[in-house]
């Protein structure tokens, strides 16, 4: 087997586990088994491997692989591009000054920091995330064709094994008070990647900060991505006609 060959084929076996990650009847112990690096290589075949290769080399980023994973590109992508321009204009509006918004590909990055969220060293949301929480819940419900990963980071103050519970336990925070609010637990895998995907530098105060974050990354579930493939090939047709 040549090094092309042996590439192709492992983009095609990561690109199994984003579709159990983003497979919303999928169990998230299917991830236990796998590494930290595993983790943050998920990216997918086609339009989406040649976006994942571009952005993967720039960052190891768990929610920017699983939006670059999902993507089926082509008309159907651009279809899907809209109905996430909707949602992350509306995300962006309601969640101003507490989550950082973005239109990642054919997905939604959003990032809010652990100390909007939590106390130090704790997993209890305060009253003030609860009620942010809930705006973002109300626009989750409206834009129900969508699969949701809810990631959990910390910086690298105190041991792995630690910081690894720490995150996993932030982030079932957030799914399930999300969930208490009506959306949907089977849209969403939860995972904690503890230490092992900073955003920055963890040599200072500013950039621990930084680290400890909890992020969604929201794709199109299979719904959509159906919905976008018709809607796409009659645009096409009637174009062509």
């Amino acid at each position: 087997m040549n090094t092309t060959q042996s590439s192709i084929k492992k983009i095609v076996t990561l690109s199994v586990c984003g579709a159990m990650l983003l497979s919303a009847t999928t169990s998230c112990n299917s991830f236990k088994k796998l590494t930290n690096e595993q983790k943050g290589a998920i990216i997918g075949v086609g339009a989406g491997a040649a976006a994942g290769a571009a952005i993967g080399s720039k960052s190891k980023n768990p929610a920017v692989y699983a939006i670059v994973g999902s993507a089926v590109g082509g008309v159907a992508g651009v279809f899907i591009g809209k109905y996430m321009d909707k949602q992350a204009a509306k995300m962006k509006k309601d969640m101003e000054g507490v989550a950082e918004v973005e239109r990642v590909g054919e997905g939604i990055k959003l990032t809010m920091k652990s100390g909007i969220l939590f106390g130090v060293d704790s997993y209890s949301l305060n009253q003030m995330s609860k009620d942010n929480l809930e705006k973002l819940a109300q626009t989750l419900k409206e834009y129900e064709d969508t699969n949701i990963l809810v990631a959990g980071h910390t910086d690298n103050t105190g041991s792995e094994d630690y910081n690894m519970k720490l995150s996993e336990k932030r982030a079932d925070a957030v799914a399930d008070l999300l969930n208490s609010m009506g959306v949907k637990r089977s849209r969403m895998s939860v995972i904690g990647y503890g230490e092992s995907a900073p955003v920055v530098d963890n040599t200072s105060d500013a950039g621990r900060d930084k680290n400890r974050r909890v992020e969604l990354a929201i794709v199109a579930n299979e719904d959509l991505k159906k919905d976008a493939a018709k809607n796409g090939s009659n645009a096409v047709a009637t174009n062509n006609k």
